[in-house]
């Protein structure tokens, strides 16, 4: 038995919770992928898998187990990147994970990692606050940009990267582009962007949760006229023009040359929310980790926080 791969199968159903889709996820065919799960139980004399008719989950014996896998994934993926930057060039995967709302900002982080970096493949996945806490805390994600107050386990690193600053973005009664007008318009009243027909991410969403707190501080009941978990969708929503949205810099920066849009910061109040870096002590001595901790502190990147993201201050329109 090849005790790597069937640690390899065990991490992928966990991942996907469903036999078939570890087995596709793994190149192998599901009974493959039963018949090595049989063969790691044999091995350790104990019941790994809960099954019935679908997975049912892990036994505790099996938590045990996983937990081990994933630990000897990690040290196999070390020595590997190791080797490679030993050979001249840092090589494997970075696996990251953004809220949506700052997903812009990951993938701009990973284009310049991938630029130092030709070796390296970052595999990114939009994921929700809890979920990203869960997949850093069993090692299945390396790094993830995120909002730190939700951070509860001592044992995950928050490094900051901006604050988040809120807007009212809707579609112009005439053709008008976003760059041309971010920095002229003149601030709006939480009180008064609730008075537009607004499209929301779901109440699952932490941007959500954020955007109802600071509607509530004014005396407003969220009443959305639609939502969405996309926030591609709620972007789309927006630009059809029957409704306005409530989106973060980072979020606003990717419309911000589409003609026919505008934007309003919002004030009374400014909210702010930390977005960081989010990943475990135990990662550090990865060198992908590594050279993902050398960018964070990089002015390039740090330039693309400050023209991409927080209060959108800093762009130049050139450069916007």
């Amino acid at each position: 038995m090849n005790l790597l791969a069937a640690m390899r199968y065990l991490a992928a159903l966990h991942a996907h919770g469903h036999f078939a889709r570890a087995a596709q996820a793994c190149h192998i065919t599901q009974p493959a992928l039963s018949n090595a799960l049989r063969a790691l139980e044999a091995e350790f004399g104990v019941a790994i898998v809960r099954r019935g008719r679908v997975f049912a989950g892990f036994t505790p014996e099996g938590e045990q187990v996983l937990q081990t896998g994933l630990e000897m994934l990690q040290s196999e993926a070390r020595l590997r990147q190791r080797l490679s930057a030993q050979a001249g060039q840092l090589q494997g995967q970075l696996r990251m994970a953004a809220v949506p709302t700052a997903m812009p900002m990951l993938l701009r982080f990973a284009s310049l990692l991938r630029r130092q970096h030709p070796g390296l493949v970052p595999v990114l996945h939009a994921m929700s606050s809890p979920d990203i806490e869960r997949g850093l805390e069993e090692l299945s994600l390396d790094l993830a940009l995120g909002y730190s107050d939700r951070i509860r386990r001592p044992r995950t690193h928050c490094a900051p990267q901006y604050q988040e600053h809120y807007y009212l973005l809707q579609a112009a009664p005439h053709p008008a582009c976003v760059g041309d007008t971010l920095h002229a318009a003149e601030p709006l009243r939480w009180a008064q962007a609730a008075q537009q027909p607004l499209c929301l991410l779901t109440p699952d969403m932490h941007n959500r949760q954020i955007v109802e707190r600071s509607l509530l501080a004014v005396g407003v009941l969220v009443q959305p006229a639609m939502e969405t978990n996309s926030v591609q969708a709620l972007l789309q929503a927006v630009g059809e023009g029957q409704v306005a949205s409530i989106v973060p810099g980072a979020v606003l920066a990717t419309v911000r040359h589409t003609p026919g849009l505008r934007a309003w910061p919002l004030v009374e109040p400014v909210v702010e929310s930390e977005v960081a870096f989010l990943y475990q002590q135990s990662q550090q001595g990865m060198p992908a980790m590594e050279a993902a901790r050398a960018l964070m502190a990089q002015d390039e990147w740090q330039q693309q926080c400050l023209q991409h993201a927080g209060a959108l201050a800093a762009a130049p329109p050139d450069q916007a």
